[in-house]
């Protein structure tokens, strides 16, 4: 009996394996082979975004959206989130050169406050002056709205925050341009002007020039405003977590506005930059006003060429650095006088007289 056993056994171990493919180890899926038995199969690597995790699996699993395969194909794991962050390096220093660009306008603010009944900081219209000076630190701290994980509330503030305060920075030199221009032409016989040289033009202007585009921008959060949005098309692998405009229309519209009272600035600074002496402001102004322009035509192709975080690091360049090129032309040669050439900070000197002149060759 013990002998038919063995035999019995030593007879199946002969018999041969039918199997002409090896297992498909995970990450791999079956597919047979037209005409072959069906043993016969071949494995097939899983698609992108796809895994599978057991031997001879016949499909392969999609991962979930916010998670992407392993480089063996078996695991899913989760997705990298990309944004500019506080913590890395990009976002660091962006925050602190923010920080302390925001500062410089107080500073300034404080010195002319100071010298308030200087005559450089009478003959520049000292309220016109605060209020702009205000509208830049403001300027300079809505940069720092776009840094960091968005959220609902901070997309819905980004480019409102950033349109109303440049609309309301313009519209002070606006203001500060036309009373320059004005200003002159009232002082020839029998001008008409008189009447309109005082605060009450420069505020309406600024009022009038502000509130479109705060009017542009609350159509505009209420008909299709802002809201966070998560990427996973542009970099396989990676969530861009980012601010979707909603109404790229709309955005292009407000940075329009924008483009279109810095340019009504920079032509009636550029007609006027040759009057006396006395309103050399023009000639501040228009330089600013130009140096704007230029930082924000070359923020239009770097914005539109790159996507993520470097599209919002783009656009807190072009703050940070529209913002500098106003505060720099129109305040540093004022400060420069006040701190550094007090002999040339009296009412002489400014009204252009050759006596003034003289004293100050000599």
């Amino acid at each position: 009996m013990g002998r038919r056993m063995r035999r019995k056994q030593q007879t199946v171990q002969r018999i041969p394996t039918s199997v002409c493919t090896q297992s498909c180890q995970p990450g791999f899926r079956k597919a047979g082979k037209e005409g072959e038995p069906i043993c016969c199969f071949l494995c097939i690597p899983c698609p992108q975004g796809e895994i599978s995790n057991e031997t001879d699996s016949v499909a392969c699993l999609k991962c979930p959206w916010d998670e992407w395969p392993n480089d063996a194909q078996n695991q899913c794991l989760k997705k990298n989130q990309q944004y500019l962050s506080f913590d890395e390096p990009l976002g660091f220093i962006l925050t602190a050169v923010s920080i302390s660009a925001s500062l410089i306008p107080l500073v300034i603010l404080r010195l002319f406050i100071r010298h308030r009944n200087s005559p450089i900081v009478k003959a520049n219209n000292r309220a016109l002056s605060y209020l702009l000076l205000l509208s830049l630190n403001m300027c300079f701290s809505c940069s720092l709205i776009f840094i960091g994980y968005p959220t609902h509330e901070t997309c819905l503030l980004r480019q409102p925050a950033f349109g109303i305060t440049f609309a309301l920075c313009v519209s002070c030199i606006l203001a500060k341009t036309i009373l320059v221009v004005i200003a002159f032409n009232a002082t020839k016989p029998n001008s008409q002007l008189k009447r309109w040289v005082g605060p009450q033009l420069s505020y309406a202007v600024i009022c009038c020039c502000t509130l479109i585009q705060v009017l542009l921008c609350i159509s505009w959060s209420t008909t299709s405003p802002p809201f966070p949005h998560y990427n996973i098309e542009t970099h396989p692998g990676i969530i861009i977590c980012e601010c979707n405009d909603a109404s790229p229309i709309a955005f292009w519209c407000m940075l329009g506005y924008l483009g279109l009272l810095a340019t009504i600035c920079f032509l009636m600074a550029f007609l006027a930059r040759k009057l006396p002496d006395s309103f050399n402001e023009a000639k501040f102004i228009t330089f600013s006003m130009l140096a704007f322009l230029s930082v924000w035509i070359s923020f239009i192709p770097a914005y539109l060429s790159t996507k993520g975080k470097y599209m919002v690091a783009m656009e807190i360049f072009a703050i940070l650095g529209s913002s500098s090129a106003l505060v720099s032309c129109i305040f540093f040669p004022k400060c420069y006088i006040i701190l550094l050439r007090p002999e040339m900070n009296t009412k002489e000197y400014l009204m252009g007289r050759e006596t003034a002149h003289r004293k100050h060759i000599v």
